[in-house]
Parts: structure tokens; sequence; C-alpha cells
């Protein structure tokens, strides 16, 4: 009988020695107190995720007061690309595309003292174009549609930059947005040429309908 008691006590005292080895040891006073305050300091989730919200479109008169303040910030906007003339006008806009004004600018000074014409253009050539181009981001196919679009304007319109949005649009290289900066800043004609944000974000204030942009409004 005692046999059997020693054991037990011994298989109670050995178990307990097993719990005391797995037992996790007590976090220090300041690491607990800062790990409850963060607890409570996290938000509670919602039990549904709100509808986002949206804003009324802009009556005529808040679109206009709009404008009134455009035009008294600005009452004399111009556009940052330079140039000489409507082609050398519409060649600066094709090779802006993912570039900078600036990067453009100091590429195209050197090139329009030698080429200011599509016929002068052609005649500099693929090769020497991308010779000045080449600090612009996609320089290689740049330097065809410029090309390609000087051949166009010789074909097709007498040398010339037309003046509609449709035949702009028909040159290589050049889209919605390519023409409406062209028409507006050579010819004076009223078009908004924007970029993707000012785009995306005239459609809570119904400037524009909310619909996916064409292929060519872009470029």
């Amino acid at each position: 009988m005692g046999k059997i008691i020693r054991a037990k006590r011994a298989r109670k005292s050995g178990a307990k020695k097993a719990r005391a080895k797995t037992r996790v040891p007590a976090l220090p006073k300041k690491v607990a107190k800062k790990a409850s305050k963060q607890r409570k300091a996290r938000p509670v989730r919602a039990a549904k995720a709100q509808a986002p919200k949206t804003s009324k479109p802009w009556t005529e008169a808040e679109i206009r007061e709009a404008f009134e303040r455009f035009r008294k910030a600005n009452p004399d906007p111009r556009g940052e690309l330079e140039h000489l003339n409507p082609f050398t006008l519409l060649v600066a806009v094709v090779l802006s595309a993912q570039a900078t004004d600036a990067g453009v600018n100091k590429a195209t000074r050197p090139l329009f003292q030698v080429a200011d014409t599509p016929q002068k253009m052609l005649a500099l050539g693929e090769e020497k174009l991308r010779d000045y181009i080449r600090t612009i981001g996609l320089y290689r196919t740049k330097a065809k549609n410029v090309i390609a679009l000087s051949e166009m304007l010789i074909a097709d319109f007498g040398g010339e930059v037309p003046r509609t949005r449709a035949e702009i649009e028909r040159l290589p290289g050049a889209g919605r947005k390519t023409a409406n900066v062209v028409l507006n800043m050579a010819y004076g004609e009223h078009t908004m040429a924007v970029d993707t944000h000012v785009f995306a974000s005239a459609i809570a204030p119904g400037l524009r309908p909310a619909r996916r942009r064409s292929k060519s409004s872009s470029a």
C-alpha cells in the first residue's frame, strides 16, 4: 500500500514540474500595460461597410462660378511647350506623351532650329531625329511617328497642320488630347485638353459624364 501511495505522489510531482517548464513567463509590467493600451485603441470594425459618399453635380451657376475663379487666378493661360508654328507645336505635343514639358523643350530647342516644317523634318530623317530626342521616353517610336505624320501632312494636307479634330487624330501618334491642344494653342479654338487626373475628377461635379475614355483621349 505504501509503495502505491509513493508512486502516485511521484507522478503528481513529475506532472507539476512539467507544467512549470512549459509555463509562459509573465510579461514585464511596462510591456503588459502598453499592450493593453494598444488593444483598447484599436477601432472596432463596423458590422457592414458604409456606402461610398456621392456628391451632387454642380448647378450651372456653380460651374460658371468655378470657371470665373479659374479666369481670375490665371487670366492669360498658356501652354508650356515651346514651339514656332502649328507644325512644331504638333511635334512637341506628340513628343510630350509620358514625358515632361521641360524635358521636351530641352530636346526640341535645337531640333526646331534645323527642322521646323514637315519638309525639313523629312530631310532630317528618322535616324538623325532620334539623336535629337534621345533624352525623351519612347524616343524611337516617337521618331517614327513624327516622320510618318510629316509625310502625311505633305501628302494629304499640303504641308499644313489641319484645323479639325478628326483630321488631326488621323495623324500618327496624335489622339484627341493632341488635337485639342493644337486646336486651342495654334488656332484659338475653344477646346479643352486635360490630363488623366483632371479628366477623372471632373465626374463628381458633373462637368463630364461618367463613361470610359476612348483610346484616342490619352494621346
